[in-house]
């Protein structure tokens, strides 16, 4: 089942569980919009993978399979992520 985790590891912004603006990787990092725009250049900083609009998933499975309470927030180190942008931002996801 998708972790769904309630803010932007990056900016902190709160992400509720239908927010049309989260974005994840395939380990699950989670992110803004923005910050995948502005910031990530849509390269996650974690794992180097291109980050897709997180499912939403049904309200009505909400209830049984709630999202993740527990917020995580690791700032990117800009240094770190500027070698791998230089390595990666204009290599599509599928063939990174």
């Amino acid at each position: 089942m998708l972790l769904l985790k309630p803010n932007c590891e990056h900016c902190d912004r709160d992400l509720l569980p239908d927010a049309p603006d989260a974005r994840i990787c395939s380990f699950e990092c989670t992110f803004c919009a923005e910050c995948v725009e502005r910031v990530l250049k849509n390269v996650c900083p974690n794992c180097a993978g291109g980050l897709a609009p997180r499912p939403i998933r049904p309200k009505a499975k909400l209830r049984t399979r709630p999202a993740s309470a527990e917020r995580v927030l690791k700032p990117v180190d800009q240094a770190a992520h500027a070698v791998l942008l230089k390595q990666y931002e204009s290599v599509p996801p599928e063939s990174r």
